[in-house]
């Protein structure tokens, strides 16, 4: 087996085609592929076969089949137009429909993915947020899709809840429709726990974490934890971006855009609360963070230095030990992990 990383530089149009040595966390240089107009967010397919990149300065979604012989990128089909810069990607859970999101085209989509892995043309949805609207994923069962919105004048503050319908592709709006935080936290990403009906937010503004009970009868949320993000005597500015989780459920990772590090979290087994194990210092401004698929490395990306660097994760104490790291362009904007029989 092979593991291959891929890396969006949106500054330096190109996407870098790198591979990890499962068992030192080495990371090396294979090519870059060279790609105009921006690309930024990227999302894999069920199959891992195809590599879909949003590029914001077209905009489009582009599709590349992935060689499975030395992990380069193959284009095919035409990309799909887009009236405004993607913000996020993501499959839903059969590999059937790409969702993407657009902070500035307030809005969130669903395209058709064709037999060959192709993004069909018109989306079979468009439907109209607000401004700041992010991640954009199914829940576990593909019956639920939720799009957070920013705070603090860039959106709303909310999470658009919707129930999905995986034969057609369409949304449709749950009830309530959006939930709104008490508090100013401005959520961005999320992600689900293995286990249990939990959902966790990084919250853009308040450099936090909330973790949202789901009703897998109905797909609505209810919070039952907030933490801060940030160690206690920190107190300049910053800002909450990516969020990632261990498949066990036993660790919890979001990075610190300001104090420019990796918050950790140990979860609790029994109830799924959130305990800070402590921070890692990172590159500036680390806007993007990825898991390997086995949860030994977490991958952590500075935007103003480029510089990706691969951190081994303790199994027992979810500590992030750096073990290796490599220069992938100005502005790596996101990471997708994918290992090769």
């Amino acid at each position: 087996m092979k593991t291959y990383i891929y890396v969006t530089s949106s500054a330096e149009n190109k996407i870098n085609i790198l591979s990890l040595d499962n068992s030192t966390g080495e990371i090396s240089k294979i090519s870059e592929l060279k790609i105009h107009g921006k690309p930024a967010p990227l999302a894999l397919s069920v199959s891992k076969r195809f590599l879909y990149v949003g590029r914001r300065g077209i905009p489009d979604i582009a599709c590349y089949k992935i060689d499975q012989s030395d992990g380069s990128l193959i284009h095919i089909g035409e990309n799909a137009k887009l009236p405004s810069d993607p913000n996020c990607l993501w499959s839903d859970r059969k590999g059937n429909f790409l969702f993407s999101s657009y902070y500035e085209g307030k809005a969130c989509a669903v395209h058709k993915l064709n037999a060959d892995g192709s993004v069909e043309q018109n989306p079979i949805e468009w439907i109209s947020t607000a401004k700041g609207a992010h991640s954009m994923q199914a829940d576990p069962s593909n019956k639920y899709v939720f799009v957070p919105h920013i705070s603090g004048g860039n959106g709303p503050n909310q999470i658009w809840q919707f129930i999905f319908n995986e034969h057609n592709g369409k949304l449709s709006p749950n009830v309530p429709p959006q939930f709104s935080p008490n508090e100013e936290l401005g959520p961005r990403h999320y992600v689900f726990h293995p286990k249990m009906p939990i959902i966790y937010f990084s919250n853009e503004q308040d450099s936090s974490i909330s973790a949202y009970h789901m009703s897998t009868q109905t797909g609505t949320l209810k919070p039952f934890q907030k933490i801060s993000n940030l160690p206690e005597n920190f107190n300049g500015e910053n800002s909450c971006a990516q969020i990632q989780i261990t498949q066990n459920g036993k660790f919890l990772f979001a990075p610190n855009r300001g104090h420019n590090s990796v918050a950790s979290y140990s979860i609790n087994p029994n109830d799924g609360t959130l305990r800070s194990i402590g921070h890692t210092n990172t590159d500036p401004v680390p806007r993007t963070i990825m898991l390997d698929n086995f949860d030994q490395h977490l991958f952590a990306a500075g935007l103003n230095t480029g510089n990706l660097f691969c951190f081994k994760i303790d199994q027992e104490t979810g500590d992030l030990n750096k073990v290796s790291e490599i220069n992938v362009g100005l502005e790596p904007m996101w990471i997708i992990v994918n290992d090769i029989e």
